[in-house]
């Protein structure tokens, strides 16, 4: 069965910020410049962007999440009922063995979660007018999960919700608003970053969610249920992904461990379309965890990895195609780098140029491996 991705060459989302948009933050921030005319001056490089993919040979277009300062925190503060506090503290470890400390913030609950307006439909409008005809525009919003993981049921209020099962029926019907204000405006490709079910492949994280009262298998079940019920009101035609990522913060991550813990549950009770899974070292673990995966699905192959800027051997990417086949239909794989190249405004620690040689390398051997 073909994939339903409109290419077997595609991108988790996230693109190097340009300088004049770092900038204009800045002075945002210092009020020496409005919103309005920081928006101008994104609309203006996401338009440049565009055309940027479609010259890679990309058919999945993105804004690049220019828009964003973290991939989750712009968009969960709009619901209403959730704010940000100081993060957990986190040891992000990178390839030159150094520990880059970091916090991300944390979502808390602190009233109904509710949807109060359409969060990334003028975004959308804004790509969607630029694409133009062959090409698809994509949405990359955080995963609803992103409101339990990190605090679990003591970031949730018990006078806000009494039970945890009215906390996710309300979280669900947010994001179903969501989906249906994209889905009224054209969008047909919506992608879920998820950090928790790739953490909960880690065996340090999964302790510390036992710690903070988590079953790890049962909290598996319940996130691909709360997905679902995201997605519930969705069109047949809609692609609907997830990206599992195991942290991406200038260059470094903060989980590991292969597939095996989610996968049969995650490839069997997600219905989801295309899994964008981290596969560019040996951290991901090995391919066997695709051995579950269902007819009708896509596994993206993130072998190209966006954290460093050596560019990966052709044959390399090829041969680990041919072995990741061993345990899932080549028709039903496909290629990305492993994660998005600026899941935070700070970006990773590679270049532009670096940036595009990686998506042509997946472009390229998309071509050559699928025609």
């Amino acid at each position: 069965m073909p994939t339903k991705l409109p290419s077997r060459a595609d991108h988790v989302g996230s693109f190097l910020r340009p300088r004049e948009i770092i900038e204009a933050r800045q002075h945002v921030s210092a009020d020496n410049l409005s919103r309005g005319q920081l928006r101008n001056i994104e609309d203006a490089a996401i338009a440049e962007l565009v055309e940027w993919q479609k010259s890679l040979g990309l058919k999945a277009i993105t804004d690049g999440e220019f828009r964003r300062y973290f991939f989750h925190t712009d968009f969960l503060l709009q619901l209403a009922g959730v704010e940000e506090r100081g993060g957990l503290k986190k040891a992000f470890k990178n390839d030159a063995g150094k520990d880059v400390s970091f916090a991300p913030p944390v979502m808390v609950v602190t009233g109904k979660i509710a949807h109060q307006r359409p969060i990334q439909l003028a975004d959308y409008q804004y790509l969607a007018g630029k694409v133009g005809e062959g090409f698809m525009p994509k949405v990359t919003i955080p995963s609803p999960t992103m409101l339990h993981f990190r605090a679990g049921r003591a970031g949730i209020p018990e006078d806000v919700y009494p039970t945890m099962d009215e906390f996710y029926a309300d979280v669900a019907a947010a994001y179903r608003a969501e989906v249906d204000s994209l889905v009224a405006a054209g969008c047909r490709y919506i992608q879920m970053d998820d950090t928790n079910l790739a953490y909960l492949c880690d065996d340090e994280q999964r302790a510390d969610a036992a710690k903070r009262g988590m079953d790890p298998d049962a909290t598996t079940r319940q996130y691909a249920k709360l997905i679902n019920d995201s997605f519930a009101s969705a069109p047949a035609d809609m692609i609907k992904a997830i990206h599992l990522c195991r942290g991406n913060f200038r260059s470094s991550w903060a989980a590991e461990g292969g597939y095996e813990p989610v996968a049969e549950i995650m490839f069997n009770e997600l219905d989801i379309d295309a899994f964008f899974l981290e596969y560019d070292d040996p951290r991901s673990g090995d391919f066997a965890p695709l051995r579950f995966l269902p007819k009708g699905k896509t596994v993206v192959l993130g072998l190209v990895t966006t954290k460093l800027g050596e560019l990966e051997n052709k044959d390399d990417i090829k041969r680990r195609i041919d072995e990741a086949a061993k345990f899932a239909d080549i028709d039903q794989l496909a290629l990305s780098p492993q994660c998005g190249f600026a899941s935070t405004v700070h970006g990773n620690d590679i270049t532009t140029e670096q940036q595009a040689a990686k998506i042509r390398l997946c472009v390229e051997v998309a071509q050559e491996v699928w025609g």
